[in-house]
């Protein structure tokens, strides 16, 4: 007979292998039955078995092992009064093989720690991630920013004109011929090339002014994590056109949302979405920003300007965008319809229409940015 809340332990378990895969751990399916299967000879309801279990089967390289750490303190919750006061551990593999061997349950485990169920540590996490941005409180805010801080996004994979040697593939003429020589004119095996992949260059354009103000911190966090690494450029819009990539070089994302602050002078101000686009695409367009690139616009479509000038703007970066994909945060809200004037003209050049309201929404975003069929 199950015990009570399994399921929903089992749920909340691969809602937190989910929110690794956003972060950038390679967490595959495979991975996450590993997972769970160790979990059914541990303990779901204990943090430490959760987290051991989850380090040693989810994580497969090094660069893993800095993104768990987040995604399991800010999944789970920090230290709390009554949570257990295990020490993290070293970041080498091989120390977490070797400290992590078959121990006696009892001995390593404190009575706080054997009474404080998975379940109920992430339950409110699990919540959160549909929660609109707009309702939440000052600790769930806090809850958030930890989460959003764990996010990676990367850009629709694309070959590329360069090749690199490989198994499977098409003739190297020049490794094949110097392999030759080097053999002094014998015969040689075939050395085969095949062109390499890489993300396409994502472009974030997040909507700062009045009617977006509930939603603007926590979009310009998540294109704060997002930036980190992955080469995707950020702008805001509002009723001016502000590049704030550099401001979000900070490693702290508290640091760098105060120097965004400081560098953005139309916050919360009105719209004009059509001449917005327009400076971006004479300035940035010409030189290459745009061309090919996933085109993400975070904004609710409210448009002060004129909506044809929109339309024809969007039209532009359609014909210059891989892909135009259009988060808006008000899209989930009950009898919802693009009507509004800047909305219904963008929608006929967009590709994909998206919420963005809520975690749970910007999970699905940073999935269709990926190519996934929205």
């Amino acid at each position: 007979m199950e015990r009570e809340g399994t399921i929903d332990a089992s749920a909340v378990l691969v809602g937190f292998a989910r929110a690794l895969r956003t972060a950038g751990v390679d967490a595959a399916p495979d991975r996450v039955q590993a997972f769970l299967g160790a979990l059914g000879l541990l303990d779901p309801g204990v943090r430490s078995d959760v987290y051991w279990a989850g380090r040693l089967t989810l994580c497969g390289n090094q660069d893993d092992l800095e993104r768990y750490e987040r995604v399991f303190a800010a999944y789970f919750g920090t230290k709390a009064e009554g949570a257990p006061t295990w020490s993290t551990p070293a970041p080498r593999l091989r120390m977490v093989v070797r400290d992590a061997g078959p121990v006696p349950p009892t001995a390593t485990r404190s009575p706080e720690d054997a009474a404080v169920p998975t379940a109920t540590l992430a339950s409110s996490t699990d919540v959160l991630r549909h929660r609109d941005f707009a309702g939440l409180t000052a600790a769930e805010r806090e809850q958030l920013r930890r989460l959003l801080a764990a996010f990676r996004l990367r850009g629709e994979v694309r070959r590329s004109a360069r090749r690199h040697p490989a198994r499977r593939g098409s003739v190297d003429p020049g490794r094949t011929v110097r392999e030759m020589l080097r053999r002094g004119g014998e015969p040689a095996r075939l050395r085969l090339h095949a062109r390499a992949e890489r993300p396409r260059r994502v472009v974030l354009l997040v909507d700062v002014s009045g009617s977006m103000a509930p939603y603007a911190d926590a979009l310009l966090r998540f294109a704060h994590a997002a930036s980190h690494g992955t080469g995707t450029e950020v702008f805001t819009i509002g009723t001016r056109l502000t590049r704030v990539t550099r401001e979000l070089a900070h490693r702290d994302p508290d640091t760098a949302m105060a120097a965004l602050a400081a560098a953005v002078p139309d916050w919360r101000g009105g719209t004009r979405l059509g001449e917005m686009l327009r400076g971006f695409l004479d300035r940035w367009g010409r030189r290459g920003m745009a061309r090919g690139a996933v085109v993400v616009l975070l904004s609710d479509g409210w448009e002060r300007g004129d909506p044809a000038l929109l339309a024809a703007q969007m039209r532009r970066l359609h014909r210059l965008a891989h892909r135009v994909i259009w988060a808006n945060p008000r899209k989930a809200r009950p009898g919802y319809a693009p009507l509004a004037g800047g909305m219904a003209a963008a929608l006929p050049s967009v590709d994909a229409f998206v919420e963005g309201h809520s975690l749970a929404a910007l999970e699905q975003l940073a999935a269709v940015v990926r190519g996934a069929d929205p």
